[in-house]
Formats: structure tokens, sequence, C-alpha cells
């Protein structure tokens, strides 16, 4: 979450409090709610997509992509969808089903809401031993592919002909992320991580930068 926001992406405050037995809790404070009463309409994309808990993952990226027609300017949110797409490509997180990207209504605009549920499952798997080659980069299949997502996909297809932006929009996105490798890769060493995970992350996110710097 802290690598999200330092790569532009608006996410709610969060943190780690220490509890009285010694051990951490995470916290993320709630974005659907202003003031002591007010709630703001919240919807997350299986909801739109009339999709449930149980069906959240049989979808599609560019299934998905429609759902930003629901938003005020849906040109404005697929700049943002793309944005958080990359980043979590580019950290590990395969995880990101219909029910991690919602929309919420806010200042008489509805948009793309802040991120949660942002972190690097990719990592996780391999500290428990699985094969990298083996797990999956996509919760939701591209190209029909939930592996061997390659820079052509993501850039040429996902950014340009689906969400239709720009090269130079598309460029932007891609260089201001991966401008922020030293700082992520800082991030993670001063993190709670173990050692053997914190090597695991930092190799990820070299591995995947590189993929897409190439």
């Amino acid at each position: 979450m802290h690598m999200a926001r330092v790569a532009g992406i608006e996410i709610p405050l969060h943190g780690l409090l220490n509890c009285a037995d010694g051990s951490l809790s995470y916290f993320v404070r709630r974005f659907d709610r202003e003031g002591r009463s007010r709630r703001l309409a919240v919807e997350d994309f299986a909801q739109l997509a009339g999709r449930n808990r149980e069906t959240k993952y049989d979808y599609s990226v560019e299934r998905a992509i429609n759902l930003l027609d629901y938003c005020t300017f849906p040109v404005v949110e697929r700049a943002r969808f793309f944005r958080r797409f990359l980043f979590n490509f580019l950290v590990g997180n395969e995880d990101m089903h219909l029910k991690n990207y919602s929309i919420i209504t806010r200042n008489k605009r509805v948009e793309l809401a802040p991120a949660y549920d942002y972190l690097s499952t990719v990592t996780t798997y391999r500290s428990m031993g699985q094969d990298v080659r083996k797990i999956e980069e996509s919760a939701l299949p591209l190209m029909g592919r939930k592996k061997g997502i390659t820079k052509k996909i993501l850039l040429k297809y996902l950014g340009g002909e689906r969400l239709g932006l720009r090269e130079q929009v598309v460029s932007n996105v891609l260089m201001a992320l991966l401008n922020q490798r030293p700082h992520w890769l800082m991030l993670i060493e001063q993190s709670y991580l173990s050692d053997d995970a914190k090597r695991l992350y930092q190799e990820l996110i070299n591995e995947r930068c590189g993929r897409l710097k190439s």
C-alpha cells in the first residue's frame, strides 16, 4: 500500500498498530464515510457485473474495463485503471478479482474508489516454496491469459487497444511506475518482512520492471 501511494495511486489512510501482546495489527480507514454519519455510495465490480464472492474470478479484464462506463468520466478512469493494473503486475499482486475494484460516488462524481487489498501475493506463494513459473500473474484473464503476460500485451493491447489510451499516456504511466523502483526497493528493505521475503520481493520487482523496460 505504501508502494502504491508513492506510485501516485489513491489509497486510504492505513498503517500498523502495536498491540498490547507485542504483535502488530494492520488497519485501513473506511473511505465510504464522511464525518460521523454520512455514507458514500460504493459498489465493487462484482456487484456491477452481477457476480458474487463465489464467481468473482469468472470474468475478464476486458469485460471489467467496460464497467468503467458507469463512471462520470470513463476516459479519466481508464487511465487510472491502467496505472493500477500495471502497478499490481509489477509488484506481483495476482489476486485482483472483481471484488478488489470498486467505484465510489463523491463530490457529485462517480469514479474509481481508493485502492485496497494491494499486496504481493506472488512473493507470498514463492516464500511457501511454489515455483514462480506456475503462479498466475493476473486473477482475471487478459487476452485469454493469466500467465505469460508480455510487455506487448500490457502496453499495446491493454493500454492502447482495450483502454484506448494514447501512446504518450501509456508511456508516461509506464515510466512513472518504473522510476519508482528504487523507492519501492527501499520500502521493502525497511519493512517488517523477513530477510528471505525481502529478497524474494526485491527479485520480483527487478524482474517485472526489467520485463517492461526491455
